[in-house]
């Protein structure tokens, strides 16, 4: 809760799935409440409609009689940062996690934004994404990284691969299956989620077909590149697309090949990706005139990545931005959208008090 140039904070409640979290969330909430100097003027939440916060926030904004605001989620990543540091400028920023719906109604997750600053209100464009990948199964693509793999390899021209590869580890069965599924786009949504480019390049490597826990594909992977740059700080692969179907095809002719090609393959990618995020926000900058530039969501946790980013930014002369203590993942998300609803209500309580 922001109140006055005061932040509360909740604990962070995760996974809101069970009786329990949500009951505890609800908890927090009137504990907030009770903290508040004088009226709430509005409540803010994630832009999806589906999510018990969602769900509570709305209940709570027609019990209080004030509005509610939707804020898109990976936008309200870069709002907490910019809260955190006061930065009231406009800025380009990337934000990379597992998931956020868009604006447009789809998984996003790999965004290059446009935030325009504190005069038009913070509001922000789209400028640029990560290629979407297809997830075959929704969901269970998450949990499972050979199904986004196998989504590269249809994608690239080599579906009669799919069954080749992955049978041995999941079934004839599934794997046709999901070949079937991604032939006819059934329950195949498009994501531009790093975190799911992650998990198709593990399972392209071999490193993981299916995670015990969230992003331990990525870890996996994070560590065997580390490895590898430690070895060769001066490799180099050079990529400016923001499009990695054809990186992570390559990485099929790696599976087998021993721990030392798994890791060269792990760099590859990070750098890959790196070089087409930092492409894409330098292009961005540059034409917005823009010279500072948001690292945030979890993905950043992920040094090597981070790293190999502010490379290629500080190369391109631009000012990075990075969070400092709301953290790199959602922990942040509740300063961020308070953040963000709040300029356009301090605009018009000024209005109304002058």
């Amino acid at each position: 809760m922001v109140d006055g140039d005061q932040a509360h904070w909740s604990a962070l409640h995760g996974d809101l799935r069970s009786p329990e979290s949500r009951h505890a969330l609800a908890e927090s909430v009137e504990a907030l409440l009770a903290l508040a100097s004088g009226p709430l003027h509005a409540v803010a939440h994630d832009l999806h409609p589906d999510f018990y916060s969602t769900q509570l926030a709305t209940e709570l904004a027609n019990r209080l009689g004030i509005a509610a605001h939707a804020l898109q989620h990976h936008y309200a990543h870069v709002g907490a940062v910019l809260a955190e540091q006061g930065t009231c400028h406009p800025v380009i920023a990337l934000t990379l996690d597992g998931f956020g719906l868009g604006a447009d109604g789809s998984p996003w997750g790999g965004e290059v934004l446009w935030v325009n600053g504190a005069d038009h209100g913070h509001t922000f464009q789209r400028v640029d994404h990560l290629a979407t990948l297809a997830q075959p199964g929704g969901d269970a693509a998450a949990r499972e990284p050979w199904r986004l793999a196998a989504a590269v390899l249809f994608a690239t021209g080599r579906g009669d691969e799919i069954e080749t590869f992955f049978a041995p580890l999941v079934g004839s069965a599934t794997t046709k299956t999901v070949h079937t599924m991604l032939q006819r786009s059934l329950n195949c949504p498009r994501s531009s989620s790093a975190g799911r480019w992650f998990d198709a390049a593990a399972g392209a490597l071999g490193i993981s077909v299916r995670q015990s826990h969230e992003a331990e594909a990525a870890m996996a992977l994070e560590q065997l590149a580390a490895q590898w740059r430690n070895a060769h700080p001066d490799s180099l692969f050079e990529w400016t697309s923001l499009d990695l179907h054809p990186v992570v095809a390559q990485m099929f002719a790696l599976r087998g090949q021993g721990a030392e090609a798994q890791a060269r393959g792990a760099a590859q990618f990070h750098l890959a990706m790196a070089g087409g995020l930092a492409h894409a926000a330098v292009q961005a900058a540059t034409h917005h005139g823009i010279g500072q530039v948001v690292l945030t969501g979890g993905c950043f946790a992920n040094q090597v990545l981070r790293q190999a980013v502010r490379t290629h930014l500080e190369r391109a002369d631009l000012q990075i931005i990075e969070p400092q203590w709301v953290g790199w993942g959602d922990e942040g998300l509740a300063l961020g959208q308070a953040w963000l609803a709040g300029w356009p209500i301090d605009k018009s309580l000024d209005i109304l008090e002058s």
